[in-house]
């Protein structure tokens, strides 16, 4: 795969099913990305299940970082910092800039992307600032069905993980975080002696703080110990309708049908035809 086409591919997608379906957990107790860290980084935490949240616009700034301490002392720390905007509509802008991975670009370590989701108008664009080119991909018109059935199929596998004790999910008192009432949830998840090659069991603890006002998380953290831990978090949050300027392609972008890469419906991660 060429340089940085893994960023386009998982964006893709991800919005194709609605962002947060493509970043449930996987086996193993969690789905990791290029980083070798959870999909957090990638900065898509907080949206869920591909449902278009109305009435409830925002915007904040988003920061994710991973550090991972080696077992002979060396350290890894990888950040996406980013912004993020919703509008009552539910079309959502996220801009996120990645650091400390210097295989993203051939100096600097750094890689802007820019993804425009916008189920009003039933399509979504990844945007190349440096280029000033846009890539427009229709959404399935049974998107939305798609990622209900997705989100049931891992409730019911999270459910049989409960029953089989490989996974613990606790409600802890809730919190005020950034100024925002939140609901925490923990969730351990352990990987059996065995189950991977593993000589002993693994835990994989998460904690999340979820805003039931704004219909997403404002803040998680994850720890792994074969991946350290990743910590995700909201930071100036305003609850205010964005500019609707936000949500369109600039005049001066070249517009370019299907993904990055790839023809209008051709490639991994590219977009169905619509009505498949």
């Amino acid at each position: 795969m060429k340089r940085n086409g893994w960023v386009h591919l998982v964006v893709g997608g991800a919005l194709v099913l609605g962002v947060g379906t493509a970043i449930a957990q996987g086996p193993g107790g969690g789905h990791h990305g290029p980083f070798g860290g959870p999909m957090e980084l990638m900065g898509f935490e907080g949206m869920h299940g591909g449902k278009v949240v109305k009435g409830a616009p925002f915007s904040a700034t988003t920061s994710s970082t991973t550090s991972q301490t080696l077992p002979d002392g060396n350290a890894i720390n990888r950040t996406a910092l980013g912004l993020i905007y919703r509008d009552s509509e539910g079309r959502v802008r996220r801009e996120v800039t990645f650091t400390g991975v210097a295989s993203l670009e051939a100096s600097g370590g750094t890689h802007k992307m820019v993804v425009i989701f916008d189920p009003v108008a039933g399509v979504h664009y990844m945007l190349k600032p440096d280029k000033k080119i846009a890539y427009k991909m229709t959404l399935p018109a049974n998107g939305a069905d798609k990622a209900q059935a997705f989100e049931q199929k891992m409730q019911a596998r999270q459910q049989q993980e409960q029953a089989s004790g490989a996974l613990k999910v606790e409600s802890l008192p809730a919190q005020v975080v950034k100024g925002v009432n939140t609901e925490v949830t923990r969730t351990t998840h352990t990987i059996a002696a065995g189950e991977i090659g593993n000589s002993g069991a693994i835990q994989i603890v998460s904690e999340r703080w979820y805003s039931t006002d704004l219909q997403t998380v404002v803040q998680s953290t994850r720890t792994d110990p074969r991946f350290g831990t990743t910590t995700f978090s909201l930071s100036n949050i305003q609850k205010a309708e964005p500019a609707a300027t936000l949500f369109a392609v600039p005049a001066d972008y070249t517009v370019k049908a299907g993904e990055p890469g790839h023809g209008r419906h051709g490639g991994p991660g590219a977009p169905p035809p619509p009505g498949s």
